[in-house]
């Protein structure tokens, strides 16, 4: 029974269960580093010891010239999620990847894993961006607006009612005194 157990040892040892940790990387280059990340882990053969890499974005609609346009938008900007083994090679090989300025949590030379469930929560919020993606600018009733082109240009006035099907909002705008309700395209109102 023991010999059993001490024999299955060196096996367990090597198949080490992976972990997620948050890899800092430069705003704007998550992409980049995903890619530096995978070529590094092809070429030191180390495909074992990591799992799946993440740039946590999702999908969001914004107007340009008047057309909806999807793009897309990372939600956690300069942070890579990676699944790994963490020992001292898999953490050299993610440390001086170009770009990663390093982990985040835990100790310097070892960081702290993330839970499954965050990073559920994490994947679950990416789908969700790709199945109904978001608008851009978000508005609240009750928010003020500067109307910034068409008939009430340089009007400010209280959302009413905001309808992202259509990217309507409708602002209740004073003229002569009195509060007129006007329906406007998002791209014809600014936050103030």
């Amino acid at each position: 029974m023991i010999a059993a157990a001490v024999a299955a040892a060196p096996e367990a040892s090597s198949g080490l269960p992976k972990r997620w940790y948050v890899v800092h990387a430069y705003s704007g280059m998550e992409k980049a580093v995903e890619r530096n990340l995978r070529e590094r882990i092809e070429r030191a053969g180390m495909q074992d010891k990591f799992g799946r890499i993440l740039v946590p974005t999702e999908e969001v609609v914004e107007l340009k010239n008047g057309k909806k346009a999807v793009t897309e938008r990372r939600f956690f900007p300069g942070y890579v999620l990676v699944e790994m083994v963490m020992e001292d090679d898999t953490w050299h090989l993610v440390k001086h990847t170009s770009k990663v300025t390093g982990f985040v949590g835990g100790a310097k030379n070892r960081p702290a894993p993330i839970s499954e469930a965050e990073v559920m929560k994490i994947v679950n919020q990416m789908q969700e961006g790709i199945e109904k993606p978001r608008p851009k600018v978000e508005w609240t009733v009750g928010e003020i607006v500067r109307v910034k082109e068409g008939p009430f240009t340089d009007f400010n006035g209280a959302v009413e009612e905001v309808n992202y099907d259509k990217s309507k909002v409708r602002v209740s705008v004073t003229i002569f005194g009195r509060a007129t309700p006007v329906e406007l395209d998002f791209g014809q109102v600014e936050k103030v």
